[in-house]
C-alpha cells in the first residue's frame, strides 16, 4: 500500500520531514538524546563523521566507533517529539522513499536513549545510572495507536490504576518493557529501573508551583507501589519524559529500544545536582562504547 504524501512528508532532498535524515544516512545503532548539544558531545567519541544536520531541536550525526556505524539524534523535550522521531526513524529503515511503500524485509534498529531523571527512593544516590527495564507512560501517546494492549502489561496496568485510585480524566498509563538486547547491554553498570514518562515537568511529575494537583498524593502512592512481571519484582524508580513512548514504539515496530538516565535529583530526599555535566559526559562515553559492540 502506498503511503500518501499528506500522511508522511518527505523533503525535497529526500530526507524525513522533521529530522532531516535521509535513509542512507541512518545507522543500525542509534543513540537518542534530548539536548541538541549532546549530539556534538557524542560526536567527540566518533570518527569519520559523515554529516551534521540541524533543524529546530533535531540535530543529527552519523559516525563510527570501533568499526561500528552509529547515528546520534536529539529529540528535544517531551513524548510528543518521540512520536515524531520514532515514526520517522522507522520510516527511514522500513519505508521505500521512492515508492512510498513498506519494504518487504524488515530492518530492526538498536535504539538507546540517554537522559536525565529524578529518582524516587533514598537508596538511589545522585549520579546513579538508571536503566529503564520497564517504562510507565503517563503521556497517553501510545493510546492513540491501535493494539496498545499488545505492548502494555495489562495486569500490572490495572493493579497500578487501582493502587493509585487513578483519576479517570487522565490518560490511562501503560507499562512497556525495554528490549532484552538493550537491557543485557547495560544492566551490569546500571540500577534496575522502572521509569515513569510524564507529559510535563511540573504537575505531571507531582511538582507544585501555583496550580494545585489533580492527584495530590501521587508521589507517595507511586513510591509504595510494588509489582511482579515476567517473574521479576519491580518498584518504580524515577521520573522523566520520554522513555515509555520510545519503548512503546520499539515494541510496536520491531526495534530494540531502551533508556538509561542519570539521576540528577532525588524527589524523596528533595535534593538535586544541577551541575551534572561531568556525570552525563561519563554516561555518554559509556553508552557510545557499549553501542559500538552491537554489530
Amino acid at each position: 500500500m502506498r503511503i500518501p504524501e499528506s500522511e508522511f512528508i518527505i523533503n525535497a532532498d529526500g530526507s524525513a520531514f522533521h529530522i532531516h535524515v535521509r535513509p542512507e544516512e541512518l545507522a543500525d545503532n542509534v543513540i537518542l538524546v534530548g539536548d541538541p548539544s549532546r549530539v556534538d558531545m557524542i560526536a567527540e567519541y566518533l570518527s569519520d563523521i559523515e554529516f551534521r544536520h540541524a533543524s529546530r531541536e533535531f540535530v543529527s550525526v552519523t559516525g563510527w566507533r570501533n568499526g561500528t556505524r552509529i547515528t546520534a539524534l536529539s529529540h528535544g523535550i517531551g513524548p510528543d517529539n518521540i512520536d515524531i522521531v520514532m515514526t520517522e526513524l522507522d520510516a527511514l529503515a522500513n519505508v521505500d522513499f521512492e515508492t512510498r511503500e513498506v519494504k518487504p524485509v524488515h530492518r530492526s534498529l538498536n535504539i538507546l536513549r540517554i537522559g536525565t531523571s529524578g529518582a524516587l527512593h533514598p537508596d538511589i544516590p545522585l549520579g546513579s545510572y538508571i536503566l529503564s527495564h520497564m517504562s510507565v507512560g503517563f503521556d497517553g501517546v501510545m493510546n492513540w495507536y491501535g493494539n496498545r494492549e499488545k505492548v502494555s502489561d495489562l495486569v500490572v496496568e490495572e493493579a497500578f490504576k487501582k493502587h493509585m485510585d487513578w483519576n479517570p480524566s487522565l490518560p490511562s498509563p501503560y507499562f512497556v518493557k525495554a528490549s532484552d538486547k538493550i537491557i543485557n547491554l547495560m544492566k551490569d553498570v546500571t540500577v534496575k529501573g522502572v521509569t515513569i514518562s510524564a507529559p510535563g515537568f511540573y504537575g505531571p511529575q507531582g511538582r507544585i508551583v501555583r496550580i494545585p494537583l489533580a492527584m495530590p498524593d501521587m508521589l507517595e502512592r507511586i513510591e509504595k507501589f510494588r509489582f511482579t512481571s515476567g517473574g521479576e519484582d519491580y518498584r518504580i524508580t524515577n521520573f522523566e519524559m520520554e522513555s515509555a513512548p520510545v519503548a512503546g514504539f520499539g515494541a510496536h515496530l520491531g526495534h530494540n529500544c531502551g533508556t538509561v538516565c542519570c539521576a540528577i535529583a532525588n524527589r524523596y530526599l528533595k535534593s538535586s545536582n544541577p551541575d551534572y555535566k561531568g556525570t552525563i559526559r561519563s554516561l555518554v562515553e559509556l553508552c557510545v562504547e557499549r553501542m559500538s559492540t552491537l554489530k
